[in-house]
């Protein structure tokens, strides 16, 4: 869960108070587990919504999105997205923390955890279309930094 924790929170402290919390929480909500889901899946997100409500108090926005002013993405050109494996898994990892953190955070819920979009709304509270169109554009704004130098022969 430690592991989970530093893909959110950069800093080994607040990943391990976080982690913390989020056992404690678990702990104190033990009796609402139905094991619809594995234990482990259960506590996972419990360190996710830990970890964002940490951001969330640092006072960083963490996506400012009108939805007015949303695209309607063509998600056919997702299929299409992939990733050359010239790239260690490392460097990916360290790309996407170079992207902003409302790219990087939802390239990690959708790349790393694997939550589909309906998951990912309802942990954002945003709607199944934002995260459609932030995963897209965090897919081509990661496709881009691994194509500059810094990137291409890896860290």
């Amino acid at each position: 869960m430690y592991t989970v924790a530093k893909r959110y929170l950069r800093h080994d402290a607040e990943a391990e108070d976080a982690v913390q919390d989020a056992f404690i929480k678990a702990f104190t909500k033990l009796h609402l587990f139905s094991a619809e889901v594995t234990f482990g899946a259960w506590l996972k997100r419990i360190v996710i919504n830990t970890c964002l409500d940490v951001l969330k108090q640092r006072k960083k926005e963490l996506i400012n999105l009108d939805e007015t002013h949303l695209k309607v993405v063509d998600n056919s050109l997702d299929d299409e997205w992939r990733i050359t494996d010239e790239y260690s898994i490392e460097t990916i990892v360290k790309t996407v923390n170079d992207l902003s953190e409302k790219y990087a955070i939802i390239l990690k819920l959708f790349l790393f955890e694997g939550f589909d979009h309906q998951e990912i709304s309802g942990i954002l509270n945003i709607t199944e279309t934002s995260s459609r169109t932030l995963v897209f554009r965090g897919k081509q704004k990661l496709k881009a930094l691994l194509k500059t130098p810094q990137h291409a022969t890896g860290y």
